[in-house]
């Protein structure tokens, strides 16, 4: 307890200084609280501070249309008011996650030219923003959007003004935030344009029909996706148990095939008598204890629980675009309890062009318990077999992800070469130890040290690539509640860093990552390098082993504690995660932070020119994570039977890994190698030592020493000869 206390008294002050200093900075956009009356409410502006991305209003009118804005009035002299602008919500326009698989929610100004006048965050949930950039460098990144059209091609990076596009700068450490703010912003402010009739879309020629006239079973309309299968389960939604919240099929009725093989041909003609030539059927049958309907609903009312959206204006509908569906006639079709067919009224709509169906749902925060109002979208698009000359050749909008990828390649290979070169040289350990002596280590000590460097510049201060316990947390959260590859897939080294710990800490533990690629390990690694060159070595010790060993249960503390609190609060798990002093460091720059982080790596860096790797051993929570499912790895270090009572390895071990009975931590383990080395080295290890010396006073030959670490028997080698020089039974005597 003391020796706990001891290193509470060293670290705590400054790390809940850190946490203090981190607090303001974050406050006002990380944990605001959102009023329903501002997500939801007729009055948006009463609530969110309009006047601040529209400051030439006077006035602001309620919400208006679908997907909803509110209109910017400039009051006259004689009280007569002008619109001059619209102002919007991004979550009542897109819904697009960011980093943290939740939405940037953003408020936007645009005058009635299409210029966008002010944009200002007013919530996220981003873990790489949190603490670490200052809103500051926020508020100017979003600041670049003012004064740009809102049908501008914006790009992060570099522009191309042959290709049209406008570069913005980006925020270094953050760029899925910043792709995904920049969707969000984009997308909102052309959608509410084309919706007030400020940009003009694209003319679509009308659907033409090819003549087909089949009679198609259920099965076979699903095969070709004329018929499309939407399902939500309980889960999607926030709720518990695996059970179906709604299990929804649907699909266009005006193409003949499609239309008679649903309704039957009676039926399909007097659907397609009464509809005027712009005009659209669109069926929806379900199971499950949702209504697509809506429990609300009233007399000259909307469903609002359905909508279709079409690049990206929206379509929903009153009581009198309803019509009863009784039945189905496609052999195979399945039972439901609610169907409807609904009328879309609008020449906007083209069903030969893709289209979603969106059902809109309360879904229940999983920690707080809150509920919020999100959409579920799924894909439709007629079968080309269906429209005379085929789909049209239609660019879809690539998902912020796959940019992302294709836009570092060479970072990527590069990075893929650093991880199979260090699994390369870790899988030929024993060749490498063989050929190194514990006084001269050359195949060992020089390409780790080529990988601390390679780690601390390129994958830690360029790359950003420093795996961090959030992520861990995350995880556990996203294989609870809901696994969204997207939010993994974001950040490509993050992504195959994680791949690259989970497979080597699974085969040899988690020591090749700790020990050998970590960039902040890396670093200390190197700051203690550094110490003995410089003179220090005489002054870099370990602390006692009965007091690491006390020590070493802090950061499985941590990490339980982190764990614990995630599920009570991921915002505060995430505060708290500032123990890791890897944002810092690598991400944010210890330059953008206050004097409690600069002092808290400050004591880790300079107690790691004294000491082997102390962070690592006492306080990373993320090493404590690892080190449990590294104990169920494929494959540990040797040891023999001498190892019992030899303490030779012990001794040098940097890790304090190995016990009084010569057993390896493999959990405390950072595969140094440094014992294996003393595993063959015949001048170094107790029982070769002991043999080699008794074969050289008897004047017998050194064997070479075998895979158990001992000299191979000279018995062996005699009989080997012997049976090598006897005549065998097929020789001529």
């Amino acid at each position: 307890m003391r020796a706990l206390a001891f290193l509470l008294r060293l670290f705590a002050p400054l790390f809940l200084a850190s946490l203090l200093a981190a607090g303001p900075a974050c406050a006002s956009v990380y944990s605001a609280e959102l009023s329903q009356q501002l997500l939801h409410g007729p009055d948006l502006c009463a609530e969110a501070p309009c006047r601040d991305v529209m400051p030439q209003a006077q006035k602001f009118s309620v919400r208006k249309g679908r997907p909803s804005y509110v209109e910017a009035l400039a009051v006259g002299a004689d009280k007569s008011e002008r619109v001059i602008g619209y102002v919007f919500l991004s979550t009542d326009v897109v819904d697009i996650p960011a980093y943290s698989g939740k939405p940037i929610v953003t408020l936007i100004g645009m005058d009635t030219q299409g210029i966008i006048t002010g944009v200002r965050v007013l919530k996220h949930s981003e873990p790489i923003l949190l603490a670490g950039i200052a809103e500051s460098t926020l508020l100017k990144f979003i600041g670049q959007y003012t004064g740009k059209s809102g049908d501008a091609k914006l790009e992060i990076g570099h522009g191309d003004e042959a290709g049209g596009t406008v570069g913005l700068d980006a925020i270094s450490g953050a760029t899925v935030t910043v792709i995904a703010e920049n969707q969000v912003i984009s997308r909102s402010a052309y959608e509410i344009g084309r919706q007030v009739g400020i940009f003009k879309g694209e003319v679509r020629p009308a659907p033409r029909y090819t003549p087909l006239n089949d009679r198609l079973s259920w099965q076979q309309l699903l095969d070709e996706g004329s018929v499309v299968h939407f399902p939500l389960q309980r889960k999607d939604v926030g709720l518990t148990g695996d059970a179906a919240y709604i299990d929804m099929y649907f699909g266009h009725l005006n193409v003949p095939t499609v239309g008679i093989s649903l309704l039957g041909e009676p039926v399909y003609r007097r659907l397609m008598a009464d509809l005027k030539p712009d005009e659209q059927a669109i069926f929806i049958i379900a199971n499950g204890e949702a209504s697509f309907k809506g429990s609300g609903f009233v007399r000259g009312g909307i469903y609002d629980r359905i909508q279709v959206r079409q690049d990206p204006q929206s379509f929903t509908f009153r009581d009198t675009d309803y019509l009863n569906l009784y039945g189905l006639h496609a052999p195979g079709a399945p039972a439901f309890t609610e169907s409807a067919v609904f009328i879309v009224r609008s020449a906007n709509f083209n069903p030969a062009w893709p289209w979603q169906l969106t059902f809109l749902a309360n879904k229940a925060d999983a920690q707080s318990g809150a509920k919020t109002f999100v959409h579920f979208n799924a894909p439709y698009w007629l079968p080309a077999r269906y429209l005379e000359g085929g789909r049209a050749h239609i660019v879809q909008p690539e998902a912020s992800w796959r940019a992302i990828w294709k836009g570092k390649p060479v970072q990527i290979v590069l990075f893929l070469l650093v991880q199979a070169f260090t699994a390369v040289m870790y899988s030929q350990r024993d060749k490498l130890v063989r050929a190194s002596k514990r006084k001269h280590k050359p195949w060992i000590s020089r390409p780790r040290h080529v990988l601390w460097l390679v780690s601390v510049v390129f994958l830690g201060f360029y790359l950003k690539a420093q795996p961090s316990i959030t992520q861990v947390l995350t995880w556990f959260h996203s294989l609870l509640h809901q696994w969204k590859w997207e939010l993994f897939l974001s950040d490509p080294f993050i992504f195959l860093f994680w791949w690259f710990i989970i497979v080597s800490v699974l085969v040899w533990g988690r020591g090749v990552f700790c020990g050998w690629l970590c960039p902040f390990g890396s670093l200390q690694q190197l700051a203690l390098s550094i110490g003995k060159a410089v003179g220090l070595a005489r002054f870099q010790k370990l602390l006692p082993k009965p007091l690491h060993d006390k020590l070493k249960w802090i950061k499985y503390v941590i990490f339980a504690v982190l764990l614990a609190v995630s599920f009570y609060s991921m915002e505060m798990a995430e505060r708290l995660a500032e123990v890791e002093p890897f944002k810092t460091t690598f991400i944010v720059g210890v330059w953008n932070r206050t004097w409690p982080f600069w002092a808290f790596i400050g004591a880790i860096l300079g107690w790691s020119f004294l000491s082997e790797r102390p962070y690592c051993k006492y306080l990373c929570p993320l090493g404590a994570g690892l080190a449990i499912p590294g104990k169920f790895r494929l494959f540990g270090l040797k040891r023999k039977s001498e190892c019992q009572t030899c303490h030779a390895c012990a001794a040098g071990c940097g890790s304090h890994a190995i016990d009084s009975a010569g057993r390896i931590d493999q959990m405390e383990c950072m595969l140094c190698l440094d014992c294996m080395i003393l595993y063959y080295d015949d001048h170094a290890c107790p029982p070769l030592v002991k043999e080699r010396k008794l074969r050289e006073k008897n004047g017998d030959a050194l064997t070479p020493i075998n895979a158990a670490g001992y000299f191979i028997s000279l018995d062996a080698v005699r009989a080997a000869l012997k049976a090598k020089a006897a005549p065998s039974a097929g020789d001529p005597p």
